[in-house]
Parts: C-alpha cells; structure tokens; sequence
C-alpha cells in the first residue's frame, strides 16, 4: 500500500498532468505553452519552432568559438564541456534553448541526448521557451524581499503588462525570478540578459539598490536602445560601499609592529 504522502505526491502529479493536456496552447501544438510548471516538471512538448527534427547547428562563428571551448578539456571528456555550449547556444537562438539545439550539442560533445538534456533542464540559467531579448530577472531571496522585489517585480508586471515568464507582444521583455545574485548588500536588485545583438553582442548586467519607479525607468531606457548605467542606482552609494560614504578606514591602516605577531 502506498502511504498517504505517497499518493498526495501521484495525485499531484496527475492533477498537473490533466492541466497540461487540456491547455488551449498545448492542444495548439504548444506555441505559447504556459511556463507555470517548468519548475514543477521538466516537460518537452513539441512545437513547430521546438521539436527535434527542425535544423539547428551553430552559427559559422560560433563554430569557431565551440572549438575554443572544446579546446580546453581533454578529447575523451568533451562532455564537460556541455555547459559553456549550452549558454553559446542560448545566446545564438535568442535566450532559450529548443531541443534541437541540445541534440546539436550532444552530437559535438558526442553523448547521449538526455545527457544534455538533464543539465538543461537542472539549472535555471537556461530557459527552454521563449524569453524577451530583454530577459529582466528579479532576486526573490530573503534580502531582496525584505527591501521590497515584490513590489519591483509587481511595477515590472504592470508596466509591461505581462505575468511572471510570459514575453511581451514586441517580443522585447520578459520577467523572471532567479534566486540569490550576490549582492545583497545592494538588495533589491535584478538582473537583465540582453539578447539584441545575438551571441556576438550578450551582456548580463546587474542594476541594485532599485525602486519600483526606478525600474520602470531602466526598462524605458532599454526599450529606446540606451545602456542605463548598471550597477547601484543609488547616487549616494559608490559600489557596495555605505550610502554617504565610508565612516570607518579613512586612513591608512598601521602596519602590526612585527611580521610575527606571536612574538611581539
């Protein structure tokens, strides 16, 4: 006999499974499919622009740049390198990865196609459908919260007038969360994939210390094609140093009276 926790977990299961089937967008052939439970199951349903038999290969530079890569493992570990050529290939294909493309990659690294797949659908860096080629990720982590990403990510939504994964009707952006990006000190903060000038042109920028009507602002800059400066959008702050300056070091430190400070 299954235990109760046992057959919560199948009926779950089977409750997002009938969803998934009865979803206007999947029964269209999938253009469009619903993001919502990407984190819930790693599912692939096939799409005219995501399927295994459309073309995919790499770019004529690209190429270039994939036997870089490869050069930097040894030849019967090419599979390390299927990371650093799924980001290649994200950025080429404009932010998400189709299957094709991991089939590409597993043909060059020369294994299995679901060894590709298990690390493309394990990390969230790589998005599996569609993303604006301004893909705006907002930090949902405890810092950020607490100094408000809620409500950067609600001022994104509304001005957009999108939900959370979906893509705008120009195509430019799309809204995300990602988890802890390292500068809590400068919570709230997100981070923005630029995909608009391909592989050749990627920029992942930080913006920190936001308010709702300074993300909007970012987001406007964007759009007329400016780079808003990135990093602290606080005048008052250099960095991650303290909002009006250093209060403490402000000279130079003294050196200890000996190199050994036991025998002092």
């Amino acid at each position: 006999m299954f235990s109760p926790a046992a057959r919560l977990v199948t009926k779950r299961f089977l409750g997002i499974r009938q969803i998934l089937r009865q979803s206007p967008a999947v029964s269209a052939g999938g253009a469009g499919t619903s993001r919502s439970y990407s984190t819930a199951l790693n599912y692939h349903i096939d799409s005219p622009d995501n399927n295994p038999n459309a073309l995919w290969e790499f770019s004529a530079s690209n190429m270039e740049r994939v036997k870089e890569i490869l050069s930097h493992y040894p030849s019967n570990y090419k599979q390390s390198a299927v990371i650093p050529l799924l980001d290649l290939a994200q950025q080429q294909h404009g932010g998400w990865i189709p299957v094709s493309a991991m089939n590409e990659i597993a043909r060059v690294v020369e294994v299995a196609p679901i060894r590709v797949y298990e690390v493309a659908t394990f990390y969230s860096m790589f998005n599996r459908t569609k993303v604006g080629k301004y893909h705006l990720l907002v930090c949902g982590t405890t810092p950020c919260m607490i100094r408000g990403s809620r409500d950067i990510e609600e001022a994104l939504l509304k001005h957009l007038g999108v939900k959370r994964n979906e893509v705008t009707k120009d195509g430019l952006f799309s809204v995300g969360e990602m988890e802890c990006m390292g500068c809590c000190v400068n919570a709230p903060m997100i981070a923005v994939a630029d995909y608009s000038n391909g592989s050749e042109g990627f920029t992942y920028n930080y913006y920190e210390d936001l308010t709702p009507k300074r993300v909007v602002e970012i987001v406007e800059m964007l759009r007329r094609g400016e780079a808003p400066p990135v990093g602290t959008q606080n005048p008052n702050r250099i960095r991650g140093g303290p909002e009006g300056g250093n209060t403490t070091l402000l000279g130079e430190p003294k050196p200890p009276p000996c190199r050994d400070l036991d025998a002092c």
